[in-house]
């Protein structure tokens, strides 16, 4: 049977199904009816949900690749009087030749060595008593001893010292691409589907992905930096969106929460790729050239069935439907589908908007969005402040960032035991407020307490990926089907500011080392108190129309014991 035959008709005693609705208005029979009819997670929403993990964890991947791939070196100055070709990074004349930078080796600095002038170089002068400490010099050249084997475009493009802030700048041109990707493919994922703006921005980031690894240059990596991003980046939302709408409403916090956690997955894997691959050029093809394989999602995803129905497309719908049910091993009447149909062109035509009535959104929902944009902002320079910190601390580098990654699985859930029994607002508050806490306690850990300051990072990036979780969740709920994917990702584009902000925190920890945790801190407390000015949206129904969603707020929710029977 294909997709577009009709599915048996049910038998009568299979006909009745309890939706929150009025038994006597066919407008009524709305798609979350539907779907708890046929089911709301069945083989066939799994199946679409194995099908968007795999764009989920190569998105997580695409975003933070530049952690390893423009990472700083450990280096330090090559001193020419006692290093051989085959020296060490740590060799005993280090300890009187090298200031140090807290517990690390000066990288751009030596000692004075006053003898170095007259050196006859058969005879040795690498002798403590030979170097001034009060006399200070730059290391000539990028003439570098390396502690490790990573390779990097620092040590390709000779990028050190001085000019080091050029490798911060990677993170922040990473989150400009995005910045202007996120609402260009919300606008495609609106315009033109979910499951096309998944295929193409998935395809496009992987061959420009592989094309970045051949860079020659410093500014050719930057320039392709950007594409990628700017191309892939609506990977994240877009996933995210097609699986609000695909699943029945008691079940759409645990799918999507169940979808979040291949982003961890991926960023686990990048460590380990990262770890296993040192080079730079290496690490991009292995990470980006799995994702060719989303090119069949073009043929292999289905459509939202919510967005078909949003903008009049409907024998796809309901073939997507009867498809559902079957696989699932529900039956499905015609009739319901007709009643479905009805409802829906009478509330698209009732609602007097046009199909994407972008205009109408801004006038009715502005201070929403703006709320949301400053929310979205604290969150993404928070979640990725907290990422690029932690390979600041001491330890392996790679295995800190997993742990970091790891830790987000938790928070994926966590949502799951708090938004329904305390509201999206309360949960939202209360996380990044929590959040703010273990940012402030890092800096009392201070860094003689190792162990502690990690387990303070760790806490508050699994609280502060909980409150992402519940501002996604917040975020689509809020807004109407037919601009979900295009305010959504205006919001995610604004919190482009932040991880655009994120990448030059490690900086500030040059002048004062507790800068970041103190901005964190401050950022997340003062948007914290304002997310209790959001609607509470628990348990409603998704908005379809701008006027539904202006709604939002202002009217009561049905009462749980009203039931309808859909028609045979």
């Amino acid at each position: 049977m294909t997709a577009t035959e009709e599915a048996p008709p049910p038998a009568v005693n299979q006909m009745d199904m309890a939706v929150n609705a009025n038994a006597a208005d066919p407008e009524d029979i709305t798609l979350d009816a539907i779907l708890k009819h046929i089911g709301q997670f069945g083989r066939f929403q799994l199946f679409i949900f194995l099908l968007i993990c795999l764009p989920m964890m190569f998105h997580a991947m695409f975003s933070v690749t530049y952690v390893f791939t423009a990472g700083t070196v450990m280096h330090r100055c090559n001193i020419t009087e006692c290093d051989r070709p085959d020296s060490q990074y740590d060799e005993p004349w280090t300890e009187y030749s090298i200031p140090k930078n807290g517990r690390e080796l000066d990288k751009c600095n030596r000692y004075d060595n006053y003898q170095l002038s007259s050196w006859n170089q058969n005879q040795s002068i690498c002798l403590s008593d030979n170097y001034n400490k009060e006399k200070i010099e730059r290391c000539p050249g990028n003439d570098f001893k390396f502690r490790d084997q990573e390779f990097t475009i620092s040590n390709d493009f000779e990028i050190f010292c001085d000019d080091e802030w050029k490798l911060s700048l990677v993170g922040t041109i990473n989150n400009l691409g995005q910045f202007f990707g996120i609402p260009l493919g919300g606008f495609v994922a609106d315009r033109y589907g979910r499951s096309f703006s998944i295929a193409l921005g998935g395809i496009l980031g992987a061959v420009l992905g592989i094309v970045r690894s051949y860079s020659p240059n410093y500014i050719c990596f930057l320039v392709f930096e950007f594409l990628d991003n700017m191309t892939s980046s609506t990977l994240y939302s877009t996933c995210f969106v097609i699986g609000i709408e695909l699943v029945g409403p008691k079940r759409r916090v645990l799918a999507c929460s169940v979808i979040t956690v291949f982003y961890a997955v991926g960023e686990v894997a990048l460590a380990m790729f990262a770890k296993a691959f040192p080079h730079w050029r290496t690490l991009l093809r292995i990470a980006y050239t799995p994702s060719l394989i989303l090119f069949a999602y073009f043929w292999i995803l289905p459509e939202s069935v919510r967005w078909l129905l949003s903008v009049g497309k409907e024998e796809r719908a309901r073939a997507i439907l009867r498809r559902a049910a079957r696989v699932n091993k529900r039956k499905l009447s015609e009739s319901a589908l007709d009643k479905l149909v009805i409802a829906n062109r009478d509330k698209l035509q009732q609602s007097d908007e046009s199909k994407f009535p972008i205009r109408e959104a801004f006038s009715n929902f502005k201070w929403r969005i703006a709320n949301c944009s400053l929310c979205w902002i604290v969150h993404v320079l928070v979640y990725y402040g907290l990422s690029l910190n932690v390979v600041l601390l001491d330890g392996n580098k790679y295995n800190n960032f997993a742990f970091i990654a790891l830790v987000e699985i938790p928070g994926f859930f966590m949502p799951l035991l708090i938004m329904d029994r305390f509201g999206r607002r309360y949960s939202l508050c209360g996380l990044m407020l929590f959040s703010a806490l273990c940012c402030i306690g890092t800096i009392f850990a201070g860094g003689d307490q190792q162990v502690l300051q990690l387990v303070l990072f760790l806490v508050g990036k699994l609280t502060i990926t909980a409150s992402f979780q519940v501002l996604y969740f917040f975020a689509s709920e809020i807004f109407p089907t037919n601009l979900r994917n295009s305010l959504l990702s205006f919001c995610s584009m604004m919190g482009r500011f932040g991880s655009m902000l994120a990448p030059q925190t490690p900086l500030l920890a040059k002048y004062y080392t507790n800068a970041p945790a103190i901005l964190f801190a401050c950022a997340a407390i003062f948007s914290g108190c304002l997310t209790l000015f959001f609607p509470e949206t628990t348990n409603l129904v998704l908005p379809t129309t701008v006027k539904e969603a202006d709604a939002i707020g202002f009217k009561k929710k049905p009462p749980k014991d009203q039931n309808i029977n859909l028609p045979a």
